[in-house]
């Protein structure tokens, strides 16, 4: 195998990958305006709200009362269908966002003929930049895996942990210690102990949301490489998160920010939600809109500092939709996802709460929705085959909001960017069109 690796033309089209696609001719937002609009992008935080859509945006506004961060952003929409599916997966839609190449679900960092694809975060590393990775699953999950590891199968985590190393990415928070350690430890490793050998190449290690706090610093003055696994899977989902010692988005994007921008040439970061999509296939609403608050907060973080800084580009696109989330459902003309903000467990969690006969479905979700459930819907509950699936259902209804699958689907996906020659951003792309785009803006070679 041999990696291909993308050539950019700046003048009127950008090649990556061995694609072309047209410089897009639009009129400035609010800080090109300004006199920023074709300013140099040093810096580029990607972030990804897996399974997010314009649906999750619209149920969110109503869930929070007021826009989203975002929502001054809306720059264009794009298409997500992988090389042999209409619908993709996460890993084909990751390898898009960061190499500009189709590829088939399942596959990593690699084309459709087992190629090797150069990623932008890589191609930033050639270019002297520091990088960065932040997930909400595993950080060898699909999204994060496609920006740094060239797998056939994106199952395989313990090579793409092996791979990340290999790498040599700055900054790597999530979850996933399992896949560094071996299995005398408990970990997935045959035998080797990644963990070990990250602190022999120089990563700070935390474990804890208090260690990430207080440890950055130390990372910070001694200009070493930061690694966070917080959880041996995938971390809590945000409706959990303060029974854990777990960071949240938010902590662990600043955290990232602060260390990676000691790099004077700049720095390439990726940080995804990525719950807010096992939500989407759960149906779970509550979760959804929690989680997509989190991610705001980490949006926030990013785009605090780039006002701050004037040469950071902040992109926030989803890889694709999940669950088919409508906005409305059973013929209401009334919105009413703020009902979910008094929401404090998963249906999963609910479900596991419920005795063997069921018969405190009404308890369990007084306790945990604040609804007064009628005898319909605890009948629904107790002689569900899914009893989790049958309480968001309820839930959902409740919020109007309805679901169209449990799996991804074809919808187009709203980008969002703040910061210099975002402009370039606004029309109707394909996904594989994000990456050519930014490696333009950051002029890389």
């Amino acid at each position: 195998m041999f990696k291909k690796i993308g050539a950019v033309v700046l003048s009127t089209s950008l090649v990556l990958s061995g694609l072309s696609i047209g410089t897009v001719d639009a009129k400035p937002d609010a800080v090109d305006r300004k006199g920023k609009g074709n300013k140099k992008v040093e810096n580029v935080i990607f972030m990804v709200p897996d399974g997010f859509s314009a649906d999750y945006a619209s149920n969110y506004r109503v869930y929070k009362g007021e826009d989203a961060v975002w929502d001054d952003h809306l720059k264009g929409m794009f298409t997500t269908h992988s090389a042999n599916s209409d619908i993709t997966d996460s890993a084909a839609a990751g390898t898009a966002m960061s190499t500009g190449e189709k590829t088939n679900n399942g596959v990593i960092g690699m084309d459709t003929e087992g190629n090797e694809l150069e990623t932008i975060l890589e191609a930033s590393q050639e270019n002297g930049k520091a990088t960065g990775l932040v997930a909400t699953s595993t950080i060898t999950h699909a999204t994060p895996a496609s920006f740094a590891s060239h797998v056939e199968d994106r199952n395989n985590e313990t090579e793409i942990a092996r791979q990340m190393l290999e790498n040599e990415v700055d900054v790597i928070l999530g979850g996933g210690k399992n896949n560094f350690l071996p299995f005398d430890q408990g970990g997935n490793q045959e035998k080797l102990n990644l963990i070990e050998q990250a602190e022999e190449q120089g990563y700070e290690l935390v474990e804890t949301r208090s260690q990430l706090l207080d440890n950055k610093q130390i990372a910070l003055k001694k200009g070493e490489k930061l690694l966070g696994l917080f959880a041996d899977d995938a971390l809590a989902p945000e409706l959990h998160r303060a029974e854990t010692e777990e960071p949240s988005l938010a902590e662990m994007t600043e955290s990232a920010i602060d260390v990676l921008e000691e790099d004077k040439d700049g720095f390439f970061l990726v940080v995804e939600g990525s719950q807010i999509d096992w939500a989407g296939h759960a149906n779970d609403a509550a979760w959804a809109m929690s989680d997509v608050a989190a991610f705001e907060k980490a949006v926030e973080e990013a785009i605090d500092f780039a006002k701050k800084d004037g040469k950071t580009q902040v992109i926030v696109a989803a890889d694709h939709d999940t669950g088919g989330m409508t906005t409305g459902s059973n013929g209401s003309m009334d919105l009413n996802a703020d009902l979910l903000t008094d929401v404090t467990a998963t249906g999963d969690y609910m479900a596991t709460q419920l005795n063997e006969d069921r018969s405190n479905v009404s308890e369990v979700l007084k306790t945990h929705t604040g609804f007064e459930l009628t005898e319909e819907e605890i009948n629904e509950i107790q002689q569900a085959d899914n009893a989790p699936l049958a309480i968001n259902t309820i839930v959902s209804d409740r919020a109007s909001i309805g679901w169209t699958s449990t799996n991804h689907t074809g919808a187009d996906i709203p980008v969002y960017a703040y910061g210099p020659q975002t402009h370039k951003f606004v029309g109707f792309h394909d996904n594989t069109d994000l990456p050519k785009i930014i490696a333009e803006a950051m002029k890389l070679k």
